[in-house]
């Protein structure tokens, strides 16, 4: 089992890094140094609890930019990049900002890693949204299936993913990919669907919900994506590609009733709005070859890991009311026209 000492964390402050990071320093005895250029869903509130802990150190600094990546390579032996632009929907607006940080900012890690001299693990973590879509009766996506991402976002990371495999085969790098479904849990920015939903109904507001909302996602709970990638880092084959699914399929609209029945909330607050351009219709992620070679599986229930998210985001009001009254709700209102909701929803 491998064993490292330093590591560099890239997007840190978003929400899956945030719970990867306190789980590291929970599960290790790693020192941790989180580099995040703070964007908007990149929040040091999500870790304001450890910033203190002498393991810890954060760097603000793009991931694109080699002047401050290549100084941090120097002295970490292990690199898990996280940082990216994530939001499909922002995608289908602007591509341009997904291009630079997932493609440009992965290769410059890359590149940072290799002349670091000390690295010796790179763990890229990406996304089943690089498999494209799946029809209803179809096998779940394993890790021989080719890549035919549908939007501007999943073209993005199927490109760094491209890179960090011509890392390896060209360069003899020690690299692994992993590729998660949908996470929920703590700190999710609230643009994602199931914060959105929570805090829609918390606040007696419309649930947009894109088409039919029959679209299929697996979901996995954040905190068991955090031990899938710790079991990559110490277990997984150099080279290789993981899946990490929650084997949790569930239609968008089955998610949010169950949501509205947790918070005893009406149905009546569902709204139907035009769909997505390019919306995928199902992912399912086979996650044999995980269980198989790191001997990992998820353990939250769908029911236990909503209740438990519900819970997070009623007790941290103040959290995600600032994110709302800031970014998110410029944002928010500029799409409305897209969600097909009148301004005064």
């Amino acid at each position: 089992m491998r064993n490292f000492s330093k590591v560099l964390v890239t997007g840190g402050c978003g929400f899956i890094g945030s719970n990867f990071i306190r789980y590291i320093l929970d599960a290790t005895d790693w020192h941790i140094i989180n580099l995040d250029a703070l964007t908007y869903a990149g929040n040091p509130e999500n870790l304001s609890d450890i910033a203190d802990n002498p393991r810890y150190q954060f760097i603000k600094g793009r991931i694109e930019d080699p002047e401050v990546v290549y100084p941090l390579m120097k002295n970490v032996d292990l690199v898990v990049n996280f940082a990216a632009e994530s939001h499909v929907d922002r995608s289908i607006h602007s591509a341009i900002p997904f291009i630079r940080t997932n493609v440009e900012g992965t290769q410059v890690l890359l590149d940072g890693a290799r002349l670091g001299k000390k690295v010796k693990l790179f763990v890229h973590v990406s996304t089943d949204e690089v498999y494209g879509s799946l029809k209803k009766d179809d096998p779940p996506f394993n890790e021989e299936n080719p890549l035919k991402p549908n939007s501007p976002y999943s073209a993005s990371k199927a490109s760094s993913d491209m890179l960090v495999r011509a890392c390896f085969k060209t360069h003899d790098f020690p690299c692994i990919i992993t590729r998660c479904s949908n996470n929920y849990g703590p700190y999710q920015f609230p643009e994602k669907l199931i914060p959105l939903m929570i805090l829609n109904a918390l606040e007696e507001k419309p649930l947009p919900i894109y088409g039919d909302g029959l679209n299929i996602r697996d979901w996995i709970y954040v905190l068991d994506h955090c031990a899938g990638i710790l079991a990559v880092i110490e277990k997984g084959k150099i080279g290789s590609i993981y899946n990490l699914g929650g084997e949790c399929e569930k239609t968008n609209l089955e998610v949010v009733k169950t949501i509205l029945n947790i918070l005893g909330k009406d149905e009546s607050l569902i709204q139907f709005v035009k769909d997505r351009p390019g919306h995928d219709r199902r992912y399912a992620m086979d996650i044999s070859l995980a269980k198989k070679e790191l001997g990992w599986a998820p353990k939250m229930s769908f029911k236990k890991g909503i209740e438990y998210t519900i819970d997070w985001y009623i007790k941290n009001k103040s959290w995600w009311q600032r994110i709302r009254s800031g970014e998110y709700l410029k944002f928010y209102e500029k799409h409305y026209n897209m969600l097909g909701l009148k301004k005064e929803d």
